[in-house]
């Protein structure tokens, strides 16, 4: 065989290979959407399957509920004999609520249960047809739609039926914000009804949750209080509270009242502001606080720790507030307060920030570790955004030292009240002359005084006094110093007198 033949033997069988290649291909993507399409077609009818059953479900369990209403869209079915003719017919309600029973009558079912319908129906039929066998049944359960709109994730109208009631409607399209306690239905005449879903749920009370009925509108508002509990209750969780609910309803109705170990003298509120866990205050509550009905604000969260809880504590010392928040800071003080494992100074500061007070000098606090002293400026982590944070992990028995920043004033010499006098800004000499009493008159002539700075310089008399300066009024008096050394003066005058004499005597 020579080189043409070899090629045009080689170009004959590739071009049979491409097309049987083809041929496999479109095969194999033929049975691909083939596989696909069953696949989908299977999809479909186990959807269908599942959406009849669920369906078929909703039929019974409307025709055994006694508080199924009579809704438009409805299908009933009665059946009975007359004789030997059996009457098989359907009856669908329309917005009339106006249903034909046979040729017998129309009565309304407007405002009615089925069942009470059902019995109204079969009562005519047994009174013209006695022993007829009737059977009145819901056969199809009508659909409809409802509106839902305010704190959910969006507005949306949603498919329901007469056994739908409100809290299925609600379930996971609330937003963050969502009152459950204050829910408004507007039915299709315009009358508005508020619900408390809570009190459904939690009591039973079905009231609380109707059922929905054709074109209501849902709206749903957003909280006012929403608080948390957590410790030695029965109950602990995050609650809404109504108006007028403070920590005595969140104790004993939201959370079920204490339990047997609760140490409610250690009771602690975190009241936050603004974003939860970031900028917070922590009240230490007293053994009163419950029955006092202490108030509550939005986002308040209320520990109530147990006695077998191992605490981590560390202390306040120096100038923090102890009880009463609001009284004024007359001496050193040392509080007690809890800590959680890793929890850094600056998320601790901040929820500790009701303990100082004006005169506590944040500025030069220091930590105070077994013999270790670590400077903390609290201010720059209280007040200054740049340094919000700190890299200092809390210790236990760690004690914070808040030294006293109050200032004073020394006031010395010819005065009537000589001492040292809190320090006001933006005060004249003449001020703190006047706090110690006003000049000594005896001993001051022409109100003559020094000051004196911190660092030992003389200041002008016209200049405003500064923290630790020292106001000396001079005791410059002649008279007063005459009068006070002129009897010493005299008796040393009058012993030399007389010595002289008595030397003159025996010298002659």
């Amino acid at each position: 065989m020579n080189v043409n033949k070899i090629k045009k033997y080689l170009s004959k069988n590739i071009v049979c290979l491409v097309l049987f290649s083809f041929i496999v291909l479109g095969t194999s993507l033929a049975e691909t959407e083939s596989n696909k399409e069953t696949v989908s077609s299977e999809e479909v009818k186990a959807n269908e399957l599942k959406n009849e059953s669920s369906y078929e479900k909703t039929v019974l369990l409307a025709n055994s509920s006694k508080d199924y209403l009579v809704t438009p869209g409805d299908i009933y079915r009665l059946v009975f004999a007359i004789g030997s003719q059996s009457i098989d017919y359907e009856v669908l309600v329309d917005s009339s609520y106006k249903i034909k029973v046979a040729h017998l009558g129309t009565i309304s079912g407007a405002g009615k249960t089925f069942f009470q319908l059902k019995k109204q129906v079969e009562d005519i039929v047994n009174q013209n047809y006695p022993m007829s066998g009737v059977q009145f049944f819901i056969y199809k359960t009508s659909i409809f739609k409802v509106t839902v709109k305010g704190e959910v994730n969006q507005t949306f109208t949603k498919s329901v039926n007469a056994l739908t009631r409100l809290s299925a409607v609600l379930e996971n399209n609330l937003t963050a914000y969502a009152s459950k306690r204050n829910v408004t239905v507007i039915s299709q005449n315009g009358t508005k009804r508020v619900y408390d879903l809570f009190k459904a749920k939690r009591n039973g009370t079905l009231a609380e949750d109707p059922y929905l009925r054709p074109d209501d509108t849902v709206v749903v508002s957003r909280y006012e209080r929403i608080v948390t509990i957590s410790g030695s209750v029965h109950r602990p969780g995050t609650y809404e509270l109504l108006d007028g609910e403070n920590l005595k309803e969140l104790v004993e109705l939201y959370g079920e009242g204490l339990t047997n170990r609760a140490d409610f003298s250690k009771m602690e509120l975190l009241r936050n502001y603004g974003v939860t866990g970031y900028s917070a205050q922590k009240i230490y509550l007293s053994e009163n606080s419950i029955s006092d009905n202490y108030e509550m604000l939005l986002n308040d969260a209320v520990h109530i720790p147990s006695l077998n809880e191992l605490r981590s504590v560390i202390f306040f010392e120096g100038a923090v507030h102890i009880g009463d928040v609001n009284a004024s800071l007359e001496s050193s003080n040392k509080v007690e307060v809890e800590f959680k494992e890793d929890e850094n100074y600056a998320f601790l500061l901040r929820c500790s920030k009701g303990l100082f007070s004006s005169v506590s000098d944040l500025e030069n606090a220091y930590i105070r570790r077994g013999s270790e002293i670590i400077p903390i400026d609290i201010e720059k982590i209280l007040y200054v955004s740049s340094s919000s944070s700190s890299s200092i992990v809390v210790k236990e028995f760690d004690t914070i030292v808040v030294p006293f920043k109050q200032s004073f004033v020394t006031v010395a010499g010819a005065v009537r009240k000589p001492g040292r006098y809190p320090y006001i800004p933006d005060r004249t000499w003449e001020y703190y002359i006047g706090l110690a009493g006003g000049f000594d008159e005896d001993r001051n002539v022409s109100n003559a005084i020094t000051i004196i700075d911190p660092n030992g310089e003389k200041c002008a008399e016209g200049d405003f006094i500064g923290k630790e300066y020292t106001i000396t009024a001079k005791s410059n008096s002649f008279t007063y110093y005459f009068n006070k050394y002129a009897p010493i003066l005299t008796t040393i005058l009058t012993s030399i007198s007389t010595t002289l004499v008595i030397m003159a005597t025996v010298g002659n």
